[in-house]
């Protein structure tokens, strides 16, 4: 069957002129499939994480280790319960781009992949993380995470602190957070 662009029409949600595998630093959120609670709780305003939790955890730092374009930071990612927001470095210091004036097209088709991009790091992992999860349940084929992914291009040292500081409070902040279904009884 050829793929039909006009049936399986999807929105990007992408900068429409932004080339994701140029060389910065993106904000992003993956958020659990039906937002279910599957990486952990919060207690005492930490994060507690489960095994589930753990290989979201692993499987993020495992980026950089297979990726020499990207740089991960211990202290710029956080798992929550049913999300996890984390700081991407791409670089164009990786040995496999050719030339330091590479470009590639803004915005990735479908089934199209760019290496090196945003969205290609971003799918990498999320199919990591689903195939270990699925596997450690014996659910295959069983979705883990929603459709997409929300990232912020960060501009400046300004918005990297404000970023950073939200990553660093989201454990404290959980007891605010519509997603904390306690909150949900409160209000």
């Amino acid at each position: 069957m050829k793929f039909d662009s006009q049936v399986y029409c999807r929105r990007s949600i992408r900068l429409r002129e932004y080339d994701y595998a140029q060389a910065g630093a993106y904000f992003t959120t993956i958020v659990t499939a039906g937002r279910e609670f599957l990486f952990g709780k919060i207690e005492n305003e930490e994060m507690r994480l489960s095994a589930l939790g753990e290989i979201a955890r692993v499987e993020w730092f495992k980026t950089a280790e297979l990726r020499s374009n990207v740089k991960l930071w211990e202290d710029e990612f956080i798992v929550m319960p049913n999300h996890i927001h984390g700081i991407i470095w791409v670089n164009e210091n990786d040995d496999s781009i050719v030339g330091a004036r590479r470009r590639r097209a803004p915005t990735e088709q479908f089934g199209k992949p760019t290496t090196g991009s945003l969205p290609t790091i971003i799918r990498a992992y999320k199919s990591a993380v689903t195939y270990k999860i699925n596997e450690m349940r014996q659910t295959r084929g069983t979705p883990v995470w929603q459709r997409n992914y929300y990232e912020h291009v960060i501009r400046d040292q300004n918005d990297l602190e404000q970023i950073y500081k939200y990553i660093q409070c989201n454990p404290s902040q959980w007891a605010k957070d519509e997603e904390n279904p306690e909150w949900q009884n409160h209000h």
